[in-house]
């Protein structure tokens, strides 16, 4: 059995909950789309474990045979971080209204997944494992795969545009970038620590999560929308601004949006920031578009 070969897909109805929501936040067109997107659960297979996730299908249209595609990396640690129905359906199911074919991982050692949490380590790999995943499904056009990632989910997505080169486009929210100069209280640095061991020197962990002092090998050709709220009490927004800084020396191709006063989820700023992420992703995954000039004033 090989990486990334999906074992198990099930039907997993859109809550009713979350319908009711949608209904009342989205036009009646966007809701149509919405309300038709098929959600699966999923299981496939990572380094011998079975790792559960999600898929999501867009509704059909016609004279369509293949459908970009994206990876959505979860935040969250534990089983209170883990993908349900609702929380799926907000992200993946959203995604997928847009037209994407949408795949998510819960990550080894949570939501039904075999293996132990990492937060950071080869659970980067279970999301990565989801390419090869969506290349194997027949209605996924190969060279239109995008990559979207929130709080710890941004992270791992830096860490994956570290070594893989085939997203036309991704997307952080609110994401950690740097662990060796932060506060050892903060809860993000606790959060990252609970899975290390106590006894062995942490500067390498630390660096490997960190982005901001690898911007220079992120894929060149994967253009990054970061976002962050100012009022984030999670991630400090100064991770977000500093990765920015770093994209910039880099010359690496990014758009940086700072909300004010929003928190780690952007929660008020949820329509806004959700046409931000439509128009990156369909600007450079849908459309394939040219990559954004880089450099002080665009030179």
């Amino acid at each position: 059995m090989i990486d990334g070969q999906l074992i198990e897909i099930h039907p997993e109805p859109i809550p009713k909950s979350i319908l009711n929501i949608q209904k009342r936040a989205l036009s009646a067109e966007d809701f149509l789309s919405f309300s038709s997107v098929q959600l699966f659960r999923i299981i496939y297979h990572h380094q011998g474990l079975r790792i559960a996730g999600f898929l999501a299908i867009p509704p059909a249209q016609q004279n369509a045979t293949t459908y970009p595609a994206l990876i959505f990396n979860r935040g969250g640690t534990g089983e209170k971080g883990a993908l349900t129905a609702e929380s799926a359906s907000m992200y993946a199911v959203t995604y997928a209204s847009w037209g994407y074919v949408v795949a998510a991982s819960n990550y080894r050692g949570c939501g039904g997944s075999e293996g132990k949490e990492e937060w950071g380590g080869n659970d980067v790999l279970d999301a990565a494992a989801l390419l090869p995943l969506l290349k194997s499904l027949p209605y996924v056009d190969h060279d239109r795969i995008g990559l979207i990632g929130g709080s710890r989910g941004g992270m791992m997505a830096l860490m994956m545009l570290r070594t893989m080169h085939d997203f036309r486009a991704a997307v952080t929210i609110g994401a950690p970038t740097t662990f060796d100069s932060i506060p050892k209280d903060s809860y993000i640095y606790k959060t990252f620590a609970q899975f290390q061991n106590e006894s062995k020197e942490r500067s390498d962990e630390e660096l490997k999560r960190s982005s901001e002092y690898f911007c220079q090998e992120l894929c060149k050709t994967t253009p990054l929308l970061v976002l962050h709220g100012t009022g984030d009490k999670r991630v400090d927004p100064m991770h977000s601004y500093r990765l920015g800084i770093a994209l910039q020396k880099a010359r690496h191709p990014y758009k940086l949006i700072m909300y004010e006063n929003a928190d780690h989820i952007l929660a008020g700023r949820r329509h806004e920031s959700n046409l931000e992420i439509r128009s990156w992703i369909n600007t450079y995954v849908l459309k394939k578009q040219a990559l954004p000039k880089v450099g002080p004033h665009g030179t």
